[in-house]
């Protein structure tokens, strides 16, 4: 925590308090190391020979030892481990009330439980330990608040600054003392304050949450633990609108200080909400930018987006395109930011008529397979070309895109060498193939013909009737019959070669 902030009541602050006149009894050096120091949360005083079920954890116990009357070693021992069992930071004994001095065997059991025992003297009454207690623990609890309102002014001061967002983690950082990161829409560490703390298998394992959280698209939080460190993660914006994610490397955060996270989370959310109407600003004259692209004219793109952007990327480029929709959108816009400004000249991007435009230099096309990985989606691309084909290439990613199901990266050479009709495939494509074979299946079915089977082999065949017959197995007559028949039902000349080309393309669609 920061310096002004009060340790929480111990143990030693009680024994340090002259006016009670407590003794401890167990050398310290003889205790587990730091038994004394640990947070007391109460004083309670019960002579029963099990309290346990009335005391809650982190207690100072005391008793006056009525309870011990006519105990054996082993009870001692017994007590003592319940003691320890609950969670009881350390035992007072009264003495000279019931008897005179402390019992070895208390003293043996708290010597080998290592428990914190210490003489109250008789005129020492246990409300006035209690009372000590409390007023360490008011105390404690009032420098707290003072110290959360502080923190609160403080980062809000912080905020106010030029660079108000990344000045607000760092007063965060300081006020509690620990790491604070800021991984923003695409799950990127964009901030960190201070710089390095966590190692690098830590910081992989906080960003692997950071990404999950941000997939899901609602509020959220968590917690990882990575290398033995307790890292909170909170989603900053609104469900099916997250603008980031704030992380912690903190344990136990009491009230107060999370009274000083909430602000920040809040200034932070709001922060970002403000640039992300400067984002939506520059995604507009991105897409103005690609739009002139467009016309296969790069003077207006260059002029207008160097000072902003920096150069466009050299020719010859691949031109790339997302999916017209996309659930995270919003984080692969950031993202891709983030990428055109580590590497001005390198990356450009825009939003399209239908997914957002990615342009690179043809050797570094993998920027476009991390945008595919990352963000689980198809990135079509064109062929390298120069700007003065933008058009086209634009097409031709286009078309690569639509030809793959499942996220990665389609590259329009692929598509060319499957063929015209692999670019054709499409689901309206095969409804209309399988609509012009409608007359044949249905003449097929009421007639228990073959038209659909001859006329496939005959194609097949380059329309030769004696390769066919021979294909079937029936004689070249029954072939010639068929195709004639087909013709009639059709309604259609089949001697032309655009008749012919047309139902071979049906067929094969249709398959």
């Amino acid at each position: 925590m920061a310096d002004n902030a009060v340790a929480p009541p111990s143990l030693r602050a009680l024994l340090a308090r002259t006016d009670l006149h407590l003794r401890l009894v167990v050398d310290e050096a003889e205790l587990p190391d730091g038994s004394i120091d640990r947070a007391v949360r109460w004083v309670h005083s019960s002579d029963l020979a099990d309290p346990t079920p009335f005391l809650s954890e982190g207690l100072v116990l005391l008793t006056t030892g009525t309870q011990f009357a006519d105990a054996a070693p082993a009870d001692y021992d017994s007590y003592i481990g319940r003691l320890l069992a609950r969670g009881v930071r350390g035992l007072g004994f009264g003495t000279e009330v019931v008897r005179e001095g402390i019992p070895a065997g208390l003293s043996a059991a708290c010597l080998a439980g290592g428990m914190p025992l210490f003489e109250v003297p008789y005129r020492t009454p246990f409300i006035a330990v209690a009372r000590a207690g409390a007023e360490a623990i008011a105390a404690e609890s009032y420098a707290r608040r003072s110290w959360s309102l502080s923190a609160q002014r403080a980062v809000s001061l912080a905020a106010l600054r030029p660079d108000g967002l990344s000045a607000t983690l760092a007063e965060l950082s300081r006020q509690l003392d620990c790491w604070v990161g800021l991984f923003d829409a695409a799950g990127t560490l964009s901030t960190e304050h201070p710089p390095a703390r966590l190692s690098s298998p830590a910081l992989d394992a906080v960003g692997a949450e950071v990404t999950t959280m941000l997939r899901r698209g609602t509020r959220a939080a968590s917690t990882v633990r990575p290398d033995d460190t307790s890292v909170s993660l909170q989603t900053l914006g609104r469900g099916g609108h997250l603008r980031g994610v704030l992380a912690l490397a903190a344990d136990d955060l009491d009230h107060e200080a999370r009274s000083v996270v909430t602000a920040v989370v809040a200034m932070a959310a709001l922060a970002l909400e403000q640039q992300d109407g400067l984002g939506r600003a520059i995604g507009t004259f991105r897409a103005g930018l690609v739009q002139s692209l467009a016309t296969d004219d790069p003077a207006l793109a260059r002029r207008a987006g160097r000072d902003l952007f920096g150069p466009l990327p050299t020719a010859p480029v691949v031109v790339a395109l997302t999916p017209a929709a996309s659930a995270r959108s919003t984080a692969l816009a950031e993202w891709l930011e983030l990428r055109a400004q580590e590497r001005r000249g390198e990356v450009f991007f825009g939003r399209g008529d239908d997914g957002l435009v990615i342009v690179v230099p043809a050797g570094a096309r993998d920027t476009l397979a991390e945008v595919a990985e990352r963000f689980e989606i198809v990135v079509g691309c064109s062929a390298p070309t120069g700007y003065d084909a933008f058009s086209a290439a634009l097409t031709q990613a286009r078309t690569a895109r639509d030809r793959l199901a499942t996220p990665g990266v389609a590259d329009f050479a692929d598509t060319a060498r499957a063929g015209l009709l692999a670019a054709l495939g499409s689901e309206a494509a095969r409804t209309v193939a399988a609509g012009a074979l409608v007359p044949l299946r249905t003449y097929d079915e009421a007639q228990g013909s073959a038209l659909l089977e001859t006329l496939d082999a005959w194609l097949a065949h380059d329309c030769s009737h004696e390769a066919t017959a021979q294909a079937l197995g029936i004689h070249r007559h029954t072939v010639r019959a068929r195709v004639a028949q087909a013709e009639r039902v059709l309604d259609r000349d089949l001697s032309s070669f655009g008749a012919r080309a047309e139902l071979w393309a049906a067929l094969r669609l249709a398959k």
